[in-house]
Formats: C-alpha cells, sequence, structure tokens
C-alpha cells in the first residue's frame, strides 16, 4: 500500500464505512453568521454514534485488518475518543480490543471505553507514557491502531469531508480541531483535492499545542502534555510521525490558538445558543469565531467534532461558574 493518502482513498474508505457510522447533519447558524458577518454551518460530527468523529477512522481501520490481524487483537493509545470508537468498531467486527491511556484522561472517557468491551489499562501523565505498554503488546503480537497517524485512520476521518462536501459545495473556509493531525490531515486533503481555493484552518488551545509548535518548529517536536478544557485535543505528535506532519503543512492554509476562557465561552454558546452539548475539543472552532480570530470566514463550516465531556464540568461550564483547567484531572 502506497503511504501517500489521496481522494481516492477517501471514497474507499466510506464504501468500506457505509452503514457503520452515521451520516452527521450539517446545520446553518443564525447567531454565529450574525456575529460574524459569515454563513456559518456546523458539522454536527459529535451526533456520531461513539460521540466523536473518531469512529470512521477507527471503523475503516479495523475492517482494513487480515483475518490474522483480526485474530490477535488491536491496541492503541488514546485520550479517549479514539478509544471509544477503536473498542466501538472493534466490538462490531468481534475484534479484541485494549486501550492504554494516561492518568490525564477524564474518568467519563474511561467509562465510555469500557463499557464498549475493551480493557483499558492507566499508564503514566502522558500518550508517550501510555504508548509504552501499547508497545509491549504490539510485540506479544496485538495490532496497534494509533489515533491519528495511520494511512486508514486517515482515510476513515477524511470521509468526514466528503459528506460536508456534498452538504454544502460552496464553502469557502473550514474549521477544523487540531491535534495530532488525523482528522485535519484527511479532511484538508479531501476538500484540497475537489478545490484547491478552500481555506482550511487549524484551532488548537494554547495549552499544549503540539502540531501547531511543531509546525512552527518545522519538524515534529516534544510538547508537555497538560490539562485543558480541550482535552482531546492533547498528546504528541510523535518525532517519527509519518503522515500528518507533512500534511498538514501542506494542505493546511492557517492555524489559530484559542485559550482555556475562549474553550468554556464557546461549550456555553453551543448550549445556550445553538443547544448541543459539545466537549471542549469540539468548541475550538467556535471558539475561533467567537473570539474573532477568523477573518473573513465567508461560507463557513465548523467541524464540532466531539460531544464526549464530563456532564459534570459541563454543568459548571454553563453556569458561567470559572473552571481551573490546572486542577483537572
Amino acid at each position: 500500500m502506497s503511504s501517500e493518502i489521496t481522494l481516492k482513498d477517501s471514497f474507499a474508505a466510506r464504501a468500506r464505512i457505509a452503514g457503520k457510522v452515521r451520516l452527521t447533519p450539517m446545520e446553518f447558524s443564525p447567531v454565529l453568521s450574525e456575529a460574524t458577518g459569515g454563513d456559518i454551518r456546523l458539522k454536527m460530527e459529535h451526533m456520531q454514534m461513539t460521540g466523536s468523529f473518531k469512529l470512521r477512522g477507527a471503523t475503516n481501520a479495523v475492517l482494513a485488518l487480515s483475518d490474522a490481524q483480526r485474530a490477535n487483537g488491536v491496541v492503541g493509545v488514546s485520550t479517549g475518543n479514539h478509544g471509544r470508537g477503536l473498542a466501538y468498531a472493534a466490538k462490531q467486527a468481534g475484534v479484541r480490543c485494549i486501550i492504554c491511556m494516561s492518568e490525564l484522561v477524564p474518568q467519563n472517557k474511561i467509562d465510555g471505553i469500557k463499557a464498549q468491551g475493551a480493557e483499558v489499562r492507566i499508564v503514566g501523565r502522558s500518550q508517550d507514557d501510555a504508548q509504552i505498554e501499547v508497545d509491549r503488546l504490539v510485540a506479544q503480537g496485538m495490532v496497534m491502531l494509533p489515533p491519528f497517524d495511520h494511512h486508514d485512520i486517515i482515510a476513515g476521518q477524511s470521509t468526514v469531508a466528503l459528506d460536508m462536501l456534498e452538504q454544502a459545495p460552496d464553502l469557502n473556509t473550514v474549521l477544523v480541531p487540531l491535534s495530532g493531525g488525523g482528522l485535519i490531515s484527511g479532511v484538508a486533503m479531501a476538500l484540497k483535492s475537489v478545490n484547491p481555493s478552500t481555506r482550511v484552518i487549524g484551532v488548537s488551545m494554547e495549552r499544549g499545542a503540539a502540531m501547531y509548535a511543531s509546525q512552527h518548529a518545522g519538524k515534529p517536536v516534544f510538547v508537555e502534555e497538560l490539562s485543558t478544557l480541550a482535552d482531546s485535543l492533547g498528546g504528541g505528535i510523535g518525532l517519527d510521525n509519518e503522515h500528518t506532519f507533512a500534511m498538514t503543512r501542506d494542505f493546511v492554509d492557517e492555524m489559530i490558538l484559542v485559550t482555556e476562557v475562549e474553550i468554556a465561552r464557546a461549550i456555553r454558546h453551543a448550549y445556550w445558543k445553538e443547544r448541543q452539548i459539545i466537549e471542549g475539543s469540539g468548541s475550538v472552532g467556535i471558539a475561533a469565531l467567537l473570539a474573532g480570530k477568523v477573518k473573513n470566514p465567508g461560507r463557513c463550516a465548523v467541524l464540532i467534532s466531539g460531544q464526549n465531556i464530563d456532564m459534570h464540568l459541563h454543568s459548571r461550564i454553563i453556569s458561567g461558574e470559572d473552571v481551573d483547567v490546572t486542577a483537572e484531572g
């Protein structure tokens, strides 16, 4: 298999996962449109069956395994949503699944993975620590399906762009949460392949934005993983990154960072104005718009990537309570 990921891979992935993932809606936001002067659409990927876009890549990767690989089982490292998606996809395919996670992952996300029948192992204070246990299990014969830097994972995530192109074919700007790059790499590749003039903007949090730091350094670099309301965007991109660093560099036009205060404001906006419950990582595009950090959005799609927030935390945020993220986790 070629290491290059193309639009052909996107269509192949969509055919493979058809009927196993949900076609999520794209909704017009009158409030955001009025606030920004643009035509703002929300891609409701948080309505996916496991509460995030991660199900697309995980399902594609599991279904692409050989019979021998399925028999050995799959293992992954996750900040929550990849683990839940992989656990769900593995369960549907009858494949054993172990998810390794750091102590920084919220309990609700751990519980969500266990509910899908996967085994969870908590290791260390970062994804890098958890990866050590993954490597040990791979040495014993299990197949690692990482959260972002993998051909089939990226191809699966890119299918959300195909949906968006059909739901709103005349987009000028697309805002995508930016973490390890598995989502934005596939989405940007697909969008640019169809219309190179589409502006793709990655949005991440100020606290521990690994891809942002790596792109500015011109190579993958280590970034300390910190507590943040956008916990699903935490973790590094891997110093041996094969796909997502280069694809982000080549296909993404701009990167924006948002503060914890802006993330909390976006979560509140989503609840009170859009009637949606979303997690911090899924709110960063809204956060960037509300903060005036996106210039001339035009016909703009905001990819809402996930809803798996701890509801006690959500209640505190929407009530306007100050949340000290340094004390979370």
